[in-house]
């Protein structure tokens, strides 16, 4: 059974808009996909399979096209980005320090999987390898904040710097 989360579409219609304007401004050309996909990713902050059916409808091209664009390139995301953005650095060092148990228990506490984010957007959690910091391994960061040498008996604390 699958069990993927997933996060309703709160789109507008001054988004999509926005949207249709900026295909416009590109003259429907199907050779500029990639800068479209950029500025809807701005604009919504993520390409939902409604935003990619807009962008394929208005193009004319095959909604897998797009998908196969959005789901190749790591710049895009299939899904929202909370405003606290969670990053749990899984390179060697970190790893081999704990991380592994600290993104176990963010999950668990978020209650959350990899790539996701919180119904109320205001967490996402990502693994990444390496953030430059082995001499602060194991580490996190939200948004612009660096959490090094920590334990996961200390996350408790620092989500609620973010609540």
């Amino acid at each position: 059974m699958d069990q993927t989360k997933t996060v309703p579409f709160y789109g507008t219609k001054e988004q999509e808009e926005e949207l249709l304007k900026v295909i416009a401004e590109h003259n429907h050309d199907k050779n500029s996909i990639m800068p479209i996909l950029q500025a809807a990713q701005g604009i919504y902050g993520y390409l939902p399979i409604e935003v990619q059916t807009m962008i394929a409808t208005e193009l004319d091209i095959p909604l897998e096209k797009i998908y196969g664009i959005v789901t190749f390139y790591s710049q895009f995301s299939l899904n929202p980005k909370g405003e606290y953005r969670i990053s749990v650095c899984l390179g060697t060092a970190c790893y081999v320090k704990g991380a592994g148990e600290i993104f176990n228990k963010l999950q668990e506490i978020l209650g959350i999987e990899d790539g996701e984010c919180t119904e109320d957007r205001k967490f996402s959690l990502e693994s990444c390898r390496c953030i430059g910091a082995c001499g602060l391994a194991p580490v996190i960061t939200i948004n612009d904040d660096v959490y090094g040498k920590i334990t996961s008996d200390d996350l408790q604390s620092i989500l609620a710097k973010y609540q």
